[in-house]
């Protein structure tokens, strides 16, 4: 846990910036009806009926400094997705960076193995290599900003009925594009000297 709060104090740096990363999934819902519009003085009607369109996995790669975030959108969460994810990062997202700050919880996914299974022994070295990992500790995953930003993108995007993963892509990428042209960012508080203090009754159960 104090690891992880000293690395959310480190200065900004463009070369080495540092990424949260989490993921959540979407159940996709087909409507069955045509639903009622809105009019004056009446809410938009909607009938409980729905078609499953099955789940979307959404991986969210936020860099709390600079109040950037980019969404990923995948039809699974697997250890192939996520080495996928994170080369996108490092190739796509970070091209410049000499290497990546990475927090995120210790989800059996999240391992640099991962990048192993996915390519080839010379390519998820380099990969690899261009990571400076950090876990958030068991059952303290609510420091990982990502987890943060995926509420947020829960509340304002994805709290109503999406139908097809193309209009997935489509809602989140408008979402991305209007919260990065504000440039959001976290003004995270809390330190390792509050965790000592707030949460010493905690520490025996923790993983610092």
């Amino acid at each position: 846990m104090e690891e992880v709060l000293d690395v959310y104090h480190r200065p900004y740096n463009a070369k080495v910036p540092m990424v949260c990363l989490d993921e959540t999934s979407k159940q996709l819902i087909a409507e069955t009806r045509i639903p009622v519009p809105a009019g004056p003085g009446r809410p938009a009607r909607y009938d409980h009926e729905y078609k499953r369109n099955g789940v979307a996995n959404l991986f969210m790669m936020f860099e709390p400094l600079v109040g950037k975030r980019h969404v990923k959108v995948t039809e699974r969460r697997t250890k192939i997705d996520w080495a996928h994810c994170v080369r996108e990062m490092i190739d796509q997202i970070h091209p410049e960076a000499e290497q990546i700050v990475l927090v995120m919880d210790n989800l059996n996914t999240h391992n640099k193995s991962s990048l192993y299974e996915a390519f080839e022994p010379a390519e998820a070295k380099r990969i690899a290599d261009k990571l400076e990992i950090h876990y958030t500790p068991k059952h303290g995953s609510w420091l990982d900003m990502a987890e943060i930003e995926l509420g947020i993108l829960g509340r304002q995007c994805l709290s109503r009925r999406i139908e097809s993963m193309g209009q997935l892509n489509d809602e989140v990428a408008a979402w991305q594009a209007t919260r990065n042209a504000a440039s959001v960012k976290v003004d995270w508080q809390f330190t390792t000297e509050d965790a000592r203090i707030k949460l010493k009754k905690l520490y025996l159960s923790l993983e610092v």
